[in-house]
């Protein structure tokens, strides 16, 4: 049996803990999107700490962790186009939703926030339909 879930699994739930610690220890969400923007925009100066702390620690755990697996199949295309679009299209929809999959889905649906519920079930229909559109429409892989 392959085990490729259990990784799943465990990636959700040390997601939805990093989420509930967050909240717990600054009275937050962890919204992605929104500490980020907030260093962007400069909106965030005074957290500017803790964001980039947030951030450090989003981008050096898997390097932290890539000794102990070798190489990580991704399954994601060599295509750039696609990641490009992707990429813009990830965008649009967190600046649209006024939030990303991490603020709505895990924090906004924990809460149970109609908004971050919505967001949710607008934000994978449209993963479907771009699914639909890009590999099955257009044969882009």
């Amino acid at each position: 049996m392959d085990p490729d879930w259990i990784w799943g699994l465990v990636g959700g739930v040390l997601i939805g803990l990093g989420g509930a610690v967050y909240l717990l220890g600054n009275g937050r969400i962890m919204g992605a999107s929104g500490i980020l923007g907030g260093l962007v925009d400069g909106s965030g100066r005074r957290s500017a700490g803790e964001r980039l702390a947030f951030l450090a620690g989003v981008v050096l755990l898997p390097v932290l962790l890539l000794p102990l697996y070798g190489t990580v199949d991704t399954h994601i295309t060599e295509n750039a186009v696609v990641l490009i679009a992707g990429g813009l299209l990830v965008g649009l929809g967190t600046r649209l939703a006024n939030g990303c999959t991490s603020g709505h889905g895990v924090c906004g649906m924990s809460r149970l926030s109609a908004r971050g519920i919505a967001a949710t079930v607008v934000y994978l229909a449209a993963g479907g339909l771009a699914l639909l559109i890009f590999r099955h429409g257009l044969g882009v892989v």
